[in-house]
Formats: structure tokens, C-alpha cells, sequence
């Protein structure tokens, strides 16, 4: 029995080794003690080959994704010159930085034949800028020259706190053409300074038409070299909204024009009835009282209590004003609003990438951090935000903060869109440049801007034309849009 015993473990052992060296992994011998293992073999297996042993393989380091290079050429009007290196050129180099595949190729834009002219021909060559500044976006879209951005817009998170207003402008039959580059509020800025020494209330935002008139008509002393109202043409534009709210800038109601309304001939009464208190009022005699020689120094020199004029000269009055000034809008509380616009080229050779581009000069909230941090550096002003959030509006205070002007900030939805000729298809001849067959006098068939300049002058009664008026101008509107709606097909 013992030697049963002892046999039977015997065959247990080697048993129990020969499993243990069938379980192991072939290629890796089993780590020496004393000395190496033995194999054992099995009595009639084939041993089979061993496999080589492979030395360990060490992970990749993660890479960012390597991004071809693309050259976008730009064209804009507002790049200065090398040596000035204002803060569009830090904007386009900050973008280059971060986006170091990117090189943005400048267009030249100095021939003659203005912007326009300047696109066409480039156009008429297969040159078009891949992304350049917008002066006629109806223009541009009836030629076919626009890349639709809705798809690249729909879901980007700074596009939804755009204000409706500029959308709207870029918008046409439901497609998004272009972007809104700038906004910039415009209004009357007033010298609150001039009231208080004239112990007057100054006009705050929201003033009612009662107390502008009151704010211009009390403070105006030509004898003392100082005017209520600088200009009277830009009654027209805000006019007939005070009197009929369906009505937008210059009575455009987002169709057609209203030149035969009742709110656009009292307009047109208001319009003549200021005239005594602005610069267009004076006599020689009287101008020589003033400092200023032109409508555009008033207010900077304190002769004027009331400026019309557009945010883009408010760095200009943070930098220069000496005074305390705010910002009224225009009676009842709003105000027009000028919008920038930039465009894609549909011929560009990446979309994607100039889109980017598009997006950082135009609505980028990142974009917008870094022009606060340049003007601040600069010592000015940045433009207001095109994205408008609270982040964004605490940047923009930093450097102006005014009651006036925080209030329109909150009320930009309800603006009027003041720049018309860049979105509104016919715009531009239905308010100036289209004829509409009448002579008033000597002047034989004047245009829209003849008959609305010198609506106050007496050589006419605008009553026997306003009909007649918005029957040509409302036709320009249609045919045009039916033209450009037609670019879009």
C-alpha cells in the first residue's frame, strides 16, 4: 500500500506540472528563482515552436488634431494703415494667434469707383475676398455672390443673443446672408451741463415729444452762441414713429414706404417747424456768434444743447467731452439703430474656416473680451457688443456708463433700424436716387432727395406730391425685392 501510496502522488506531481506549463503564456518564460523552471513535456505531444517575445510597446502621446493651412482674403474698410495698427488689425493678429493655420490675406479696396464697383470687379475675375464688409447686402445676394450662413448660425450660442432687429437685417426669405458686424445706437446726446447753467431740466431717455420741445426751444440763444437742436434733416428719420409706432425709420413699416401718411406729413410740419433752432436756421450774421463752423463741432464745443448722432463717437466723447452728457435717443424712449455688416463669399474655398473668421470680427462674445481689453489699453472705447449678454454689458460699462445709454441697451429689440440701404432691397432709390418724374421750377425731374431736402424751403407744398411719392417708391420696393428674392431661388 505504501508504494501504491507514493506512486500515486508521484503521478499527482507530475501531472499537476504539466498543467501548470500548458496554462502559462508560451512566448513569456515563467520568472527564475534559484534557477530557471524545467519544461516538462507531455509523452506524445509535438512541441510546437515558441513564439518570439515582443518588447513592450509604449502608448502614443495624445496630438492636437494638425490643421491644414487656409489663407482667407479679407476686405474691410476700417483696417487703418500698418504703421497705426488700430484695434481691427490686434483683433485679426489675436485671431491668427489663436488659430496659428489661419493667414488672413489683406484685398486691396483703394481703386476708384467706390466699394461696389471696387466687389464687382473682383467678382466679374473669380476674386472675390472670402470675407469682406457689406455696403449693399440686396446687392450682393440678387448677383449671387452670398454664402447662406443659417446652417452655421442655427445652433452657434453667441447668434441667440443677437438682438432680433440686427437678424432681422441679415435675414432674407427665411436665409441668413451675412452677419452683423457692429450696432451702433444713434440719437440725441445731450449737454446736461448747458441746462443746468440755463436752469433747465435737461431731457433724460424716455423724455415725452412735449418735453423735447420744451428742451430745445427753451435753451436756444443764437445771441449767446447757442442752439437747442444742431440739425433738422434727421427729424424725418424718427418723426413719423411718434406719431404712428406701426411706422420705422423714415416711415419704412417693413414692406413699403408711407410718404402719404398722415404721421409723415406731420413729420414734415415737425421738420420745418425746428429749422429757426439749428445750425440750417442761422444767418451769416448769427453764425458768427459760434466757435464752431459746422454742425458737427457743436456739441464738443458746447453750443448746442442737443446732438444727433451715432455711437460711434462715444469713444470720441469719453476721450474729449469736458462736460457731463448722456444720451436721450429720440422722444418716447428709443432709438435708430446703425448696423455693420460682414459677408461670406460663396466662392470661398472653406466655408467652415471663414465662417470662424466672419464670427471673431463680427458677434465672437471671445472676440469681444479681447476688443474691450485693447481699447482699455488703448484708452478708449470699445464698440458695443453685437452678442449681448450681462457679461458682455459689464465689459462695455466698464468704460461707459451712462443712464441714457444703459437704458437703450435694454430696449435695442424695439429700435429703428436706421441703416436701410445696406438690408432693404430698393431702398436706396426709393429715398434718394430714383426719379420720379416731377420739376419743381427751374429743377426738371428731380430725385426722392430733392423732394424730401427741400421739403422747408418754401418752392414747393410736399402735400401736392406725397401721393404721387409713395406710389413710385413703393414700386421700386417690389421690383427690387422680387429681384433679389429671384438671386436667391
Amino acid at each position: 500500500m505504501k508504494i501504491y501510496a507514493k506512486f500515486t502522488a508521484l503521478f499527482v506531481l507530475m501531472m499537476l506540472v504539466v498543467s501548470l506549463s500548458g496554462c502559462g503564456p508560451k512566448a513569456t518564460p515563467a520568472p527564475a528563482t534559484t534557477e530557471p523552471a524545467k519544461t516538462v513535456e507531455a509523452p506524445a505531444a509535438t512541441p510546437k515552436p515558441a513564439e518570439p517575445t515582443k518588447a513592450p510597446t509604449a502608448m502614443p502621446e495624445p496630438t492636437e488634431e494638425v490643421k491644414q493651412p487656409v489663407t482667407l482674403r479679407y476686405a474691410n474698410w476700417n483696417l487703418g494703415t500698418e504703421e497705426e495698427n488700430n484695434i481691427q488689425r490686434q483683433l485679426i493678429k489675436a485671431y491668427t494667434d489663436l488659430n496659428p493655420h489661419v493667414t488672413i490675406e489683406f484685398v486691396d479696396m483703394s481703386g476708384e469707383g467706390g466699394w461696389d464697383a471696387l466687389l464687382n470687379a473682383y467678382a466679374a475675375k473669380g476674386e472675390l475676398p472670402d470675407v469682406f464688409m457689406a455696403n449693399n447686402v440686396p446687392l450682393y445676394v440678387k448677383n449671387g455672390w452670398l454664402a447662406d450662413l443659417t446652417a452655421l448660425t442655427k445652433d452657434d450660442p453667441d447668434w441667440k443673443d443677437i438682438p432680433k432687429a440686427l437678424k432681422d437685417g441679415v435675414t432674407y426669405s427665411g436665409k441668413v446672408m451675412g452677419l452683423p458686424a457692429a450696432q451702433f445706437i444713434m440719437g440725441y446726446f445731450v449737454n446736461k451741463d448747458l441746462y443746468e447753467a440755463a436752469n433747465l431740466d435737461a431731457p433724460e431717455y424716455g423724455a415725452s415729444l412735449e418735453e423735447f420741445n420744451a428742451a430745445v426751444t427753451g435753451l436756444n440763444n443764437p445771441a449767446k452762441g447757442i442752439l437747442g437742436l444742431d440739425e433738422q434733416e434727421f427729424v424725418l428719420g424718427w418723426y413719423p414713429h411718434t406719431v404712428d409706432n406701426k411706422l420705422g425709420w423714415f416711415s419704412f413699416d417693413g414692406t413699403k414706404m408711407n410718404y402719404n401718411s398722415a404721421a409723415f406729413k406731420e413729420a414734415i410740419a415737425k421738420f420745418i417747424e425746428v429749422k429757426p433752432y439749428t445750425w440750417q436756421g442761422l444767418t451769416d450774421d448769427q453764425k458768427a456768434n459760434f466757435k464752431s463752423t459746422g454742425p458737427w463741432e457743436l456739441f464738443l464745443n458746447q453750443e448746442v444743447g442737443m446732438r444727433w448722432e451715432g455711437g460711434w463717437s462715444i469713444p470720441s466723447f469719453v476721450q474729449n467731452a469736458t462736460f457731463d452728457w448722456d444720451f436721450l435717443g429720440f422722444p418716447g424712449g428709443n432709438q435708430a439703430l446703425v448696423m455693420d455688416i460682414m459677408v461670406v463669399a460663396k466662392t470661398t474655398g472653406n466655408l467652415q474656416e471663414a465662417y470662424n473668421f466672419a464670427k471673431w470680427m463680427t458677434f465672437s462674445k471671445a472676440a469681444y473680451a479681447k476688443e474691450a481689453e485693447l481699447a482699455k489699453a488703448a484708452g478708449t472705447a470699445p464698440k458695443m457688443p453685437v452678442s449681448v449678454d450681462e457679461a458682455s454689458l459689464a465689459l462695455y460699462r466698464q468704460v461707459v456708463d451712462k443712464p441714457g445709454i444703459n437704458a437703450a441697451l435694454q430696449n435695442l429689440d424695439n429700435s429703428l433700424v436706421e441703416s436701410l440701404a445696406k438690408i432693404v432691397p430698393g431702398y436706396i432709390q426709393a429715398r434718394w436716387e430714383g426719379k420720379p418724374g416731377i420739376d419743381i421750377g427751374d429743377d426738371k425731374d428731380v430725385n426722392m432727395w430733392f423732394m424730401f431736402n427741400f421739403a422747408s424751403d418754401g418752392r414747393y407744398k410736399y402735400e401736392d406730391y406725397a401721393a404721387k411719392l409713395e406710389e413710385f417708391a413703393n414700386k421700386l420696393l417690389a421690383d427690387a425685392r422680387a429681384e433679389v428674392e429671384a438671386g436667391l431661388k
